[in-house]
Order: C-alpha cells, then sequence, then structure tokens
C-alpha cells in the first residue's frame, strides 16, 4: 500500500459564503430584518475538505478559484489554515468565486447565490485521478469519467446526491452506484428515488445496490447497514440547539469516512458521524464548523449524561492523544491574508 495515497480525493463546486443567523423569522418582500449573528468562510465541496482534514486526514481537492479576493481568502483558508493539499485546483482568470448568501433559521435555512459555471469541468481537474484511499463526491444526472477511473484504481467511492430540482427522482442516477463503496443520502432523498415510503425501506433497497447503504434522518438520527461485514445500525441524533444546519450533511459524511478508515463497527462508525454533525450545527458555516477531534475530544470530557458517556464509551479508545489546536471557526469579518 502506498502510504502517499491521499486518505480523501475530492472534487466539486467552491463557493464563499456568508451565513445569517438569528432571523427570529423569515424575511418578507420590502422588509429590512437585523440578525444577531453571522460567519462566513469557504463552502460548498469546501465542508467536506474541511470537515475531513479537521479528523487528521490527507484531503486533496480539486476545485476552481475565481482571481478575486473571494478566491484568494478561500484558497488561504484551506491550504495554510487547514493543511489541505490544493495541487489539484486552479485559479481562473476573469472568474468570480461563487458567492452564497445563507438565512439560517430554525433547522433549515434558506440560500441565495450569485455566480457561473467554472470554467474547468470535474473530469478535466482531476484528469486521471490520482490513487487514493477513498473519494467523497456528490453524484450527478450526469456521471463524471473521473469516477470510473478511480474506482478502476482501487479508490473507495463514497457518495451522496442533492436535491433534485425537477423532482423526478431518476432512478438512473442509481446505476452510478455500481461504482460505488457507500452511499449516504438522506430519507427524502433515499425514498424518492426507491420509491419507498420510509428511511428502513429505502435503506433496504439501497444496500442491494451498493456495499455500504447509509441513510440520514437529521433529528431521528440515521441508519445503516454494511453488506461486507453484515452489520445494522440505528442511532438517535444528539439534542441539541440549532444555530446553523448548513454543511452538517457534508460533516456528517466526512466523519463516516474517518470512521471507516479506521476499521470501527458499523454503530461506531454511525454514532461518530451523528455527533460530529450534530456538534456542527452549533456554530456558523458548513466547513468551518465542523469539529474536529479538538471538538469531539472536548465535547467528551464535558459530558454528564450517563446515558451518553455509556452509548459514546468507545471514544476513550479513538480520541488520539494529540487532539491538534483548538479549530478556527466562522469569523465574522475574514481577516486579513493569512500569509
Amino acid at each position: 500500500m502506498d502510504d502517499d495515497r491521499p486518505d480523501v480525493l475530492l472534487t466539486g463546486l467552491l463557493f464563499y459564503d456568508l451565513v445569517l443567523t438569528g432571523l427570529g423569522r423569515p424575511p418578507t418582500p420590502g422588509e429590512e430584518i437585523w440578525t444577531d449573528g453571522m460567519g462566513c468562510g469557504p463552502g460548498g465541496i469546501a465542508n467536506l475538505a474541511v470537515a475531513a482534514a479537521r479528523f487528521g486526514l490527507k484531503t486533496s481537492l480539486a476545485t476552481v478559484f475565481g482571481d478575486d479576493y473571494y478566491g484568494f481568502h478561500c484558497r488561504d483558508v484551506l491550504a495554510v489554515q487547514e493543511n489541505i493539499d490544493l495541487s489539484l485546483s486552479r485559479t481562473a482568470d476573469g472568474w468570480h468565486t461563487p458567492v452564497t448568501v445563507s438565512l439560517a433559521h430554525g433547522n433549515d435555512r434558506a440560500l441565495v447565490t450569485h455566480g457561473q459555471e467554472p470554467p474547468y469541468s470535474q473530469d478535466v481537474l482531476m484528469g486521471v485521478p490520482p490513487e487514493s484511499r477513498t473519494a467523497l463526491v456528490h453524484l450527478e444526472a450526469e456521471p463524471r469519467e473521473w469516477l470510473a477511473k478511480a474506482a478502476a484504481n482501487g479508490t473507495h467511492i463514497y457518495a451522496d446526491v442533492g436535491w433534485d430540482p425537477t423532482q423526478q427522482w431518476s432512478r438512473d442516477l442509481l446505476d452510478q452506484l455500481a461504482l460505488c463503496h457507500a452511499f449516504l443520502p438522506n430519507e427524502t432523498e433515499a425514498m424518492a428515488y426507491t420509491r419507498t415510503d420510509s428511511a428502513v425501506a429505502a435503506l433496504g433497497t439501497l444496500s442491494e445496490l451498493v456495499p455500504v447503504a447509509v441513510v440520514t434522518r437529521g433529528g431521528e438520527g440515521a441508519v445503516a447497514v454494511d453488506q461486507t461485514t453484515g452489520e445494522y445500525a440505528e442511532v438517535p441524533a444528539l439534542d441539541v440547539d440549532v444555530l446553523d444546519a448548513t454543511g452538517a450533511g457534508d460533516v456528517f459524511g466526512a466523519s463516516f469516512v474517518a470512521a471507516s478508515l479506521g476499521g470501527w463497527p458499523l454503530a461506531e462508525r454511525l454514532r461518530f458521524a451523528v455527533l460530529s454533525a450534530g456538534l456542527s450545527v452549533g456554530h456558523h458555516g458548513g466547513g468551518l464548523a465542523a469539529p474536529g477531534w479538538y471538538g469531539v475530544d472536548r465535547w467528551w470530557r464535558s459530558l454528564t449524561d450517563p446515558d451518553l458517556k455509556k452509548a459514546y464509551g468507545f471514544l476513550t479508545d479513538r480520541i488520539p492523544a494529540d487532539v491538534g489546536p483548538p479549530v478556527l471557526h466562522a469569523p465574522v469579518t475574514p481577516p486579513a491574508r493569512l500569509h
């Protein structure tokens, strides 16, 4: 095994996110609402990259940065602050980094984005994908050529899927699961694509198509089947106050990969991912809300609930001796250049 391989390979569209919280209620046309919370930083595919890197995984990201302030800032955060390998990424002259304003309200958020399609596709960025232990991908209706190449070189592909704006939920998309090691949709997506009426029923259908199937259920936790080990697991969500749910699914996916690379039992992998996602919603943004080992260790040391201490007792043997420095969360105002 080549120890120089990335643990996680990623590609996708990056956004500069501006997240507003504390709205109280959604705004109406013609109305101005003042908020009591704000955070900014890289979003989109950066959410997965940061969440993975904060668990000590060697993370390689292929994305496009605009040649503007937002692009330079996001590149600095990812490369310098989070130590993510950007050698596969490009800066596009004359192209502006997409900007998303997220209005977080309750357990959900509304998004408004300004931007254009990047001048380089995923397949152009990847070329011949480098050998990697895993790849985290968002499946789309049109298959990406690099996925088949990555699967052929032994990379385990962990995939999720986004909302289908056409609401056709074409089952053709599920054909791509033949390339995947794991599939991690939410229950709405899972039921829609499998034409089933419950998360458990959807899981049963998906488990016939992919070795590891996970269905996330938001406030109800998650369920999963691992056909390679014969395990089934169902875990509840944590009871947490939600500041901003942006990127929680990405944090869940990256955490599940980190635990899977550690060879943990399925129930532990699922609890760990639920915990990480739960910790992330207490902070602004997606990736920069990811807890990393530092955040998990801090939660574990402060835990007093006896039931949770029992359920998460496995963390005693899983948390590394060196959990790293405190993670940096999304600032209200971007700082000066990091270098």
